[in-house]
């Protein structure tokens, strides 16, 4: 993985020292950026330069080993699920795994229950023994029916109505978003699933793993090609007029590319403190959320539980959402929607540039369906046998979750 300066980058393809202008910039260096990269790369043998404003690649799947040893996520918990065996096929080139199914418990009135809720997480809240049959009636006598479900309260309420609405999901969500839910599109909860059965496990994906040497370790595998520089510490909109190439893939927020000339798309960002405990273990399972507003933070996350690391002490951070910061979460209101079309209008009447991933079109994705989009977008670029003209409609996703 060359890693090049301005000057460099400036003069050329450093790597092959041949002095042509690349034939493609990449803005960001998390996967969507990473993943079109070494596909260009190594699938056509183009030149590619990949450029992140972070002093590292990986984007927010970034972890390294902090202070004490103890292998961390500096961006928060990413656990890799997908059904798309394609993408496991891909992925599997950069990378070994650890079997991991990911488990959650959640803090609510003195207990420690699973999240999502279950058969479990009923009888302990509640004090009874209910099978899987009763479970479901007695769901079903305290949900509420709502006729036309709009926002995130409609969804759940309809489910299971308003007292575990309440207890799980009306104060975690008030943190999280910073805004009621129903004030929120209903896709914010409709992800969330309410199981009858035991099955203590957040995703049910076919594969459930982490890689084994880390998701950083990954990255670096893939950008390992002779025909990809890497520029870090460096913002795209500082030095594009310095850079020659023929084509632009830009992984950043759309709106910041045009300046938000239109206005600023909203985020809800994230603060993390980590902290390492003297001891092996703090918590049960990798993440504990709390639902309750008088807690300031959503969840706390123990690292060792997701990799498998063995070490005397354990690192974990609490996760504090805000309104400033990096963008992390799209926040899916109606007027979101709508000031979105118009920047992807404008994305669509710029040559020369590919908006890609959850920050260039403005939409939450999960890894393996980023994964997926930039893999959509290289098929494109490898079956027009020429670049593809700047449109974001050129880098529509493919439904991966039940591929």
């Amino acid at each position: 993985m060359p890693q090049v300066n301005l000057e460099s980058a400036s003069r050329g393809p450093s790597a092959h020292g041949d002095g042509r202008p690349y034939d493609y910039v990449v803005v960001g260096a998390g996967f969507a950026g990473s993943v079109i990269a070494e596909r260009l790369a190594e699938g056509l043998g183009l030149n590619v330069l990949v450029i992140d404003r972070r002093e590292h690649i990986g984007g927010n799947a970034y972890d390294h080993l902090d202070a004490a040893g103890v292998m961390v996520h500096r961006y928060g918990p990413h656990i890799f699920h997908t059904n798309a065996q394609r993408i496991v096929d891909y992925l599997s080139r950069f990378t070994q795994w650890r079997p991991y199914e990911h488990r959650v418990l959640a803090q609510v009135d003195d207990h420690l229950v699973p999240i999502p809720i279950n058969l479990t997480t009923l009888n302990t809240l509640f004090g009874l023994q209910m099978d899987e049959a009763q479970a479901e009636r007695f769901l079903a006598e305290r949900a509420q029916p709502v006729e036309c479900i709009r926002t995130s309260e409609d969804v759940v309420i309809n489910q299971i109505g308003q007292e575990l609405y309440q207890k799980f999901f009306q104060g975690y969500t008030r943190k999280q978003w910073g805004l009621d839910p129903s004030q929120l599109d209903k896709s914010v909860t409709s992800r969330i699933p309410t199981r009858t059965t035991e099955d203590d496990r957040y995703f049910t994906d076919s594969f459930q793993a982490m890689p084994l040497e880390g998701y950083t370790r990954m990255f670096e595998n893939m950008l390992d090609h002779p025909r990809i520089d890497v520029l870090l510490d460096t913002d795209f909109a500082q030095v594009r007029e310095q850079l020659s190439y023929a084509q632009l893939i830009y992984c950043g927020p759309v709106d910041e590319y045009f300046g938000f000339r239109l206005g600023r798309l909203p985020y809800r960002s994230l603060r993390f403190e980590h902290k390492t405990l003297q001891q092996p273990q703090l918590q049960a399972v990798a993440v504990v959320n709390y639902p309750d507003e008088a807690v300031p933070y959503t969840r706390i996350t123990e690292y060792k539980h997701l990799t498998g690391q063995q070490h005397p002490h354990t690192s974990i951070t609490y996760e504090y959402p805000c309104a400033d910061g990096d963008p992390y979460y799209p926040i899916p209101r109606a007027e979101n929607a709508a000031l979105y079309q118009r920047y992807k209008a404008l994305a669509d009447e710029t040559p020369g540039v590919t908006f890609l991933g959850r920050l260039g079109t403005y939409k939450y994705y999960n890894m393996d369906q980023v994964v997926g989009q930039a893999l959509a977008l290289y098929q494109r670029i490898e079956q027009a046998g020429a670049p593809v003209p700047g449109t974001t409609a050129a880098v529509e996703l493919l439904d991966e979750r039940g591929a």
